[in-house]
């Protein structure tokens, strides 16, 4: 059986670094994986659309697509905006939507990948306070998981970790972090939980001006592109089995 190509859906950005930080995970998605097809295609100010993509796609004769949300939680666009754009799609094309990408072991182990590159090493972690910075939703689902991940990383020896969100849901970073300073941590570091630049992630950066350390985006981090490659996995897996794969 011939594989699915993956599409990797991005929602797009006017600011030039969110399509540069896509197109260097898509390519270290490829470098791990070898021979499979990866396609982007961008929901909103990008090019190529996710629709035109679709239509190259049919046209070429591919029948089987992996469409996979570039998304860390599953909000509005992985429920509403990404299967309208799917139902879209040509009649020929067979596509399953994969999973969004958070929460993963590995999207912990990617954000404490760029604390360490932030300057911050393993015996700093008692004595810190994490704001896990988030996009933010009015998705109830989408901040209860910010949440989870938040306590769940708190037990892995951070002194504190408190979610914050730059849109739509409170606290903001700023308040966060002053939260943590209020509880005596030693130092504190902002988190980023967003997969590329642009406005909200620029916001995240304005209210960790008074923290010790602000990391960078996850971006391409290895670990991010090894999530993919496990949702693209799963999302076949079916397939496969009915194949006797």
């Amino acid at each position: 059986m011939r594989r699915p190509v993956l599409l990797v859906i991005a929602h797009g950005s006017r600011d030039p670094r969110h399509a540069a930080t896509v197109h260097a995970l898509v390519e270290r998605v490829r470098s791990l994986r070898p021979g499979l097809r990866v396609e982007t295609g961008f929901l909103d100010f990008n090019v190529p659309s996710v629709h035109g993509v679709l239509q190259s796609l049919a046209a070429e004769g591919v029948r089987d697509v992996v469409a996979l949300p570039l998304l860390l939680t599953r909000a509005f666009h992985a429920k509403a905006d990404i299967p309208a754009v799917l139902r879209d799609a040509p009649a020929r094309l067979r596509i399953r939507q994969a999973d969004v990408l958070g929460p993963s072991p590995l999207l912990l182990s990617a954000l404490e990948r760029r604390l360490r590159e932030a300057g911050l090493s393993p015996a700093d972690k008692s004595s810190t306070g994490v704001v896990l910075a988030s996009a933010g939703s009015s998705d109830p689902e989408a901040i209860a998981v910010i949440a989870d991940i938040a306590r769940e990383w708190w037990h892995t020896g951070w002194c504190a970790v408190r979610p914050a969100f730059a849109s739509a849901s409170l606290p903001r970073t700023e308040d966060a972090v002053r939260e943590l300073r209020a509880l005596g941590c030693e130092r504190v570091a902002v988190a980023p939980y967003v997969l590329a630049p642009g406005f909200l992630p620029d916001r995240i950066a304005r209210g960790a001006a008074g923290a010790d350390v602000l990391a960078e985006v996850l971006g391409p981090a290895p670990e991010v592109a090894r999530v993919l490659l496990e949702r693209y996995d799963s999302a076949c897996r079916p397939a496969l089995a009915a194949l006797g794969a």
